[in-house]
């Protein structure tokens, strides 16, 4: 499959306005091709595995079958990239967790809608580009080493099987939903069974608790500093010394954190 072939795409939406307004929307981008459309559950389900869509914007709400029942009605295989499209917004933490490409809220913003499309796309060349290797490389493979000089492997592309972390967080906040990417995240602190996430000057408050929220972090990424504290590696400005004992981290935005003697040995290398 070339890489830059139009993006398949399946709009399913038990409203036919709403069908049509996604599909008005998709026509001013060249780039995506819109394969079908279904109104219900089972409809999505038979189309998704006729069809083979790259890409499909799913509402939640459906008869028969919701958004969520339909892809558990798939093999792994046949899943594909998915943009949630709903009015509800309770359902955006289950979305997240089965690693949905975004959640649009309605009535969403026509911008808001083309970078949540702009970024799909992205994810599915990078697939293409990665299947397209495997498959060469073994193609070159079954010639055997002396019919074709080994050549090297390319560097593995991401691809739409996602890895394990969080990359958006849904945070309800005074009747809203705010998307966090988790890059934006300056540090997190514990607040009984919820956490407060800093980010971009503001704090946010999660029912979530801290060890939960943890063990959806990339550790890689993300580090705790203290029982009660985790800290965005690519966040931290600087390291300071206070006394003998007492070591702190200074994060970009200016928040200061002590740094607990059980967690100091994380830093060893860094000072």
């Amino acid at each position: 499959m070339n890489a830059t072939a139009c993006i398949r795409t399946l709009v399913v939406d038990d409203e036919p306005l709403a069908r049509e307004g996604l599909r008005l929307l998709l026509a001013s981008d060249p780039e995506v091709s819109v394969v079908g459309e279904a109104g219900n559950g089972p409809e999505a389900v038979r189309l998704i595995r006729e069809q083979r869509p790259d890409l499909v914007l799913l509402d939640v709400q459906m008869p028969e079958l919701n958004g969520f029942e339909v892809l558990s009605h798939l093999e792994p295989s046949e899943v594909p990239a998915v943009i949630f499209v709903t009015a509800y917004d309770r359902y955006a933490l289950r979305a997240f967790d089965i690693h949905a490409l975004d959640y649009l809220l309605k009535p969403f913003r026509d911008d808001r809608f083309h970078d949540a499309i702009g970024r799909a796309k992205a994810q599915i060349r990078l697939a293409r580009m990665s299947d397209l290797s495997q498959r060469l490389m073994s193609v070159l493979s079954t010639y055997g080493e002396r019919d074709v000089t080994p050549v090297p492997s390319p560097a593995p592309a991401p691809s739409l099987a996602p890895d394990p972390w969080m990359h958006r967080l849904a945070i309800r906040d005074a009747g809203r939903v705010v998307f966090l990417d988790v890059d934006e995240i300056e540090y997190i602190e514990a607040a009984d069974y919820y956490v407060q996430i800093h980010a971009g000057g503001k704090a946010y408050l999660h029912r979530e608790t801290m060890q939960s929220l943890e063990a959806r972090l990339d550790p890689e990424r993300f580090m705790r500093i203290h029982r009660s504290a985790i800290v965005n590696s690519r966040r931290i400005r600087e390291l300071r010394n206070e006394g003998r004992r007492d070591l702190i981290v200074v994060l970009t935005g200016g928040a200061e954190l002590r740094v607990a003697r059980s967690h100091r040995e994380k830093f060893q290398h860094l000072r």
